[in-house]
């Protein structure tokens, strides 16, 4: 197996799997309904629970997102120490310390050149989350292709198998913030916050990535976040009334 062939093959199927719509599978099973006409219109946990009244469900759907996110990071990052690529990676990145050598700081500033010799796992974390937020098997059918999340679960799944400290800031700083202000869409847009901080703080390699992902979690918040701000997001939204979409 080439590296070329590999990292499309990661690509491919980490995003086939995040597209595995688990809360539109869950709620219609429990109550044959579509889980997109509740909530925010969302295929996410929440909108399970705003669906069928059920905090077991929500658990259930939690996990199963929390999973298509965890596995395929897990495998892409088993397979990136294979024998036949290894020597590949390792060929990239001594290759760029060489090149950097002469920069005041190689760890900060080789972010970017860093992830192109080491594009497995990071490329499964990308896919996994993109397959949730924009599911092909949900545009099949709903006959369209359009965001159907915002890939929390997923996103944390994906990072607690990538880095267990990045899943823990994230967790921790989302949760504090949720506490104190009591409105869900303010943690989960600290959470993706802080993933570049914490990145820059450990003066990790991978900071790019980090606010890349920040950004894209962002980005799929951005509407219900402005808002919040304009006052007309609910506190605590968990009940399937009266809510925004989006």
């Amino acid at each position: 197996m080439t590296p070329l062939p590999a990292a499309a093959g990661v690509a491919v199927a980490s995003y086939l799997i995040g597209s595995i719509p688990f809360a539109y599978i869950i709620v219609k099973a429990a109550t044959g309904e579509d889980v997109t006409e509740h909530g925010t219109g969302n295929v996410g946990s929440m909108n399970v629970r705003r669906a069928t009244g059920s905090w077991g469900l929500f658990a259930v759907a939690v996990l199963g997102d929390g999973l298509k996110g965890l596995v395929p990071v897990a495998l892409a990052k088993w397979l990136a120490q294979l024998p036949v690529l290894v020597p590949y990676s390792q060929g990239v990145v001594m290759a760029l310390h060489r090149a950097v050598t002469s920069l005041p700081d190689p760890t900060m500033s080789t972010g970017w050149l860093f992830l192109l010799a080491n594009p497995l796992p990071l490329l499964a974390v990308f896919g996994c989350v993109a397959g949730h937020n924009y599911s092909l098997w949900m545009a099949l059918i709903e006959h369209k292709f359009a965001r159907t999340g915002k890939g929390l679960a997923t996103g944390a799944g994906a990072l607690l198998a990538y880095d267990w400290r990045y899943f823990a800031v994230a967790l921790a700083v989302g949760l504090v913030v949720i506490a104190v202000t009591r409105y869900m869409m303010a943690g989960q847009v600290a959470a993706a916050f802080a993933l570049p901080v914490a990145a820059l703080a450990m003066r990790s390699f991978d900071w790019p990535f980090a606010l890349f992902m920040g950004v894209l979690v962002y980005s799929a918040h951005h509407a219900r976040f402005i808002g919040m701000l304009q006052g007309k997001e609910p506190k605590l939204y968990v009940n399937d009334s009266m809510g925004p979409r989006g």
